[in-house]
């Protein structure tokens, strides 16, 4: 893709989520974001993510498009010194009103940047960078973004992603079973948006999305190119939420894709580290 159309697809999408996030945690059938929770004390990570990351006290940690906050500020719960990045100026409003309101300000940076083509003041200044759900979709290069987090993390720093799995994106819905997404390739699916994951019911104004199929290899090897160690890679068949609204949801409370007599993953986890630095002398 040639760099007018990274900005076209950049611009777009921003216009998309400027909007969410004015409206996300404003209307009551809102699934996700019940921001009055959030600030009583509810804690917004999902267990994957938690373990993979492990203690977190006293890190330098990263969150990689970070919307409005939540889960960043449940970083800073877990007692991560954290920053924030969102190409959305009204998410990066949202978020530092959202510190302010849940009296961690002083513990919680927010940056207006986009995560293909982060600040060089972010350099080296990590332990660890986290991404998490509906992530690489919106991302037209996926090398830009994997250089990114590894300029961000000091060496021996760790970037922890956990998004939706490439297969789980192909299909539309489960019943009927409809598969309507190319698997992998990145070229730019354009799609009208009228409404958000987080409520079915709000209409929002009509606007068009830019989305970029990645398949698994593309992923793994766009975070080698950029000179990370890739230490683990998960592929998971059960979910603890489906924001697209499109799986089934099993008496356990979790959420699965059945295919005949198994399952297909749902989800994928990536751990990888930048190298530590050599020894000199």
């Amino acid at each position: 893709m040639d760099d007018s159309g990274q900005r076209d697809g950049v611009a777009v999408n921003r216009a998309v989520w400027d909007e969410r996030a004015r409206v996300h945690g404003t209307t009551p059938g809102d699934r996700f974001y019940d921001v009055e929770s959030f600030l009583a004390g509810r804690q917004t990570l999902w267990g994957l993510e938690r373990e993979l990351a492990g203690d977190v006290r006293g890190l330098d940690l990263l969150h990689l498009q970070c919307h409005f906050g939540m889960d960043t500020l449940s970083w800073a719960r877990l007692g991560a010194r954290v920053t924030g990045v969102d190409f959305s100026p009204v998410a990066v409003e949202r978020a530092r009103e959202l510190a302010a309101r849940a009296g961690m300000a002083e513990r919680a940076e927010f940056v207006e940047a986009d995560t293909q083509a982060l600040p060089a003041a972010l350099g080296g200044r990590f332990d660890l960078a986290v991404a998490t759900y509906g992530v690489l979709c919106w991302i037209g290069d996926p090398d830009a973004w994997m250089r990114g987090a590894a300029t961000a993390l000091r060496p021996g720093g760790r970037l922890v992603l956990v998004d939706l799995h490439p297969l789980y994106q192909v299909f539309a819905s489960y019943e009927p079973l409809v598969a309507d997404w190319p698997y992998g390739g990145g070229q730019p699916q354009r799609e009208p948006v009228t409404g958000t994951y987080a409520d079915p019911e709000l209409r929002t104004q009509p606007r068009e999305s830019v989305q970029y199929p990645h398949a698994l290899g593309e992923i793994v090897t766009a975070a080698a190119g950029a000179g990370l160690v890739v230490e683990r890679l998960g592929e998971h068949t059960e979910a603890e939420s489906d924001g697209r609204g499109v799986l089934p949801r099993g008496e356990d409370g979790r959420y699965r894709f059945p295919f005949g007599r198994t399952h297909l993953p749902v989800l994928y986890s990536l751990v990888a580290r930048r190298p530590a630095a050599a020894p000199t002398g």
